[in-house]
């Protein structure tokens, strides 16, 4: 028994450190106001990119079978649409004088314009950006990975901005929930 106490207690101790690096503590525990986002999303977004591009070259090719000239079509309107998306969004933060990076301190909830219709316009943005990119490289591995880094996405951003936005803004941020959703 004397030799599973001091084992029981590193085992203790790891899983404690490894809760505490994964945990988003409270405003007052890190010591700023801001979300505690540890990737920045757009790395998420080309390591989805730089993954698709890999696995359509080096595994198994997944090539798009769409006409070249609709291809090309559909691949610059969503890179229309998703620029807009995030150019929209970014003008609005620059107006109201908030930082777009998401580890950055939010006076405000922004609840006009393009955040009418979406809580993460930049991350929808940047999806329809990979998707774009996928659809005009006729990689379709690009274009499946975009559910796959909404996912990390969330996981490593928005998950933790919305905590932020939560303990902030309380009832006023419960509304804007109840009234816009996440993604669209």
């Amino acid at each position: 028994m004397r030799v599973l106490t001091p084992l029981w207690r590193e085992i203790h101790r790891n899983r404690q450190t490894a809760y505490q690096r994964w945990h988003t503590p409270p405003m007052a525990e890190i010591g700023n106001d801001g979300a505690a986002v540890r990737v920045p999303p757009p790395l998420i977004y080309l390591a989805g990119i730089i993954a698709g591009a890999g696995v359509h070259a080096f595994v198994a090719p997944l090539p798009l079978g769409i006409p070249t000239v609709l291809r090309i079509a559909l691949s610059l309107a969503c890179a229309v649409i998703g620029l807009g998306f995030a150019a929209a969004a970014i003008g609005l933060f620059r107006r109201t004088g908030q930082d777009p990076k998401p580890w950055q301190p939010t006076p405000e909830i922004i609840s006009t314009g393009v955040y009418k219709m979406t809580r993460n316009p930049m991350y929808l943005g940047m999806a329809l950006l990979q998707a774009a990119i996928g659809i005009g490289l006729a990689n379709g591995w690009i274009v499946v990975f975009v559910p796959v880094v909404l996912g990390v996405v969330y996981l490593a951003a928005v998950r933790h901005e919305e905590d932020y936005l939560q303990r902030k803004f309380a009832d006023e941020y419960t509304r804007y929930k109840a009234s816009v959703r996440r993604w669209i």
